[in-house]
This record gives structure tokens, C-alpha cells and sequence, in this order.
């Protein structure tokens, strides 16, 4: 799905930043440029990026033994 559409960045994208290190609003923008037009892409670039977060340490805490 498309969340930015003055770039044409999808939510795909945002999970692939967050995965490769993006791990806020401003480490995105500065990587995809999600955000830096009309800003109207803010609050669910931001709800993917915990969303992505949230899953990551649920995947780690599954294997802490």
C-alpha cells in the first residue's frame, strides 16, 4: 500500500528502512524523503515503523533462552 504519495513510497519500504537500521521518523525521511513534503504520511510512517519495531523484539524475545 502506498502510504507517501508525494514520493510513492509503500509500506514495503518503510519495513525495509526500519529492518536495515531506520529506527524513527527522522532516520526514515532522511533514507526515503516519507514525510518531507506535506507531511500527511507522518503518523502511519510512524505506527509502521513501531509496528516493525514491536515485531523485531518479539522475534528476538522468542529465542532469548
Amino acid at each position: 500500500m502506498y502510504v507517501c504519495l508525494c514520493h510513492g513510497i509503500t509500506d514495503k519500504q518503510i519495513r525495509q528502512a526500519v529492518k536495515g537500521g531506520c529506527g524513527n521518523l527522522c532516520d526514515l525521511r532522511c533514507k526515503t524523503s516519507v514525510g518531507s513534503d506535506c507531511g500527511r504520511c507522518s503518523k502511519i510512517a510512524k505506527q509502521i515503523i513501531k509496528q516493525e519495531i514491536e515485531q523485531e523484539q518479539t522475534v528476538i524475545a522468542t529465542f532469548d533462552v
